[in-house]
């Protein structure tokens, strides 16, 4: 069974902890251990496991990812979101996390991000568990 996530972004870069939420989802499940693959089906957006007690690091990424790659650069695909597309293969689509005990085994300072590179929109995560 997938569970869908709605995520409503602000800014055309922004990474949103969505550690909690996940959490919640794998709370109310009837698994007590196992693997929660998180997806994300947007081809402008991502998922990454970085750190979330120092608000610093998400902006050192975006600010990275956009000086490396250019909102501004000259790009085939001329739609104006080159940069997302790239950014978001980059980062990427889904990352794969341990549960047990109905909670995330995530290391002291990480956190689950959901990385939108062509915002502000409106988002889905999908979330897939397995286990016993």
């Amino acid at each position: 069974m997938i569970k869908k996530l709605e995520v409503k972004t602000s800014r055309r870069s922004e990474m949103i902890d969505i550690t909690g939420q996940v959490q919640t989802i794998i709370t109310q499940s009837k698994l007590s251990s196992g693997i929660c693959t998180i997806y994300v089906p947007h081809t402008t957006a991502a998922v990454t496991i970085n750190e979330n007690a120092d608000p610093s690091v998400k902006r050192d990424i975006l600010e990275f990812l956009e000086k490396d790659i250019s909102h501004s650069a000259a790009y085939h695909h001329t739609e104006g979101n080159a940069d997302s597309h790239i950014k978001a293969s980059l980062v990427g689509l889904s990352a794969s996390i341990l549960f047990e005990e109905r909670k995330l085994m995530l290391g002291t300072w990480q956190g689950i991000f959901f990385c939108e590179f062509d915002g502000p929109r409106q988002r889905q995560v999908w979330l897939k568990l397995s286990g016993d």
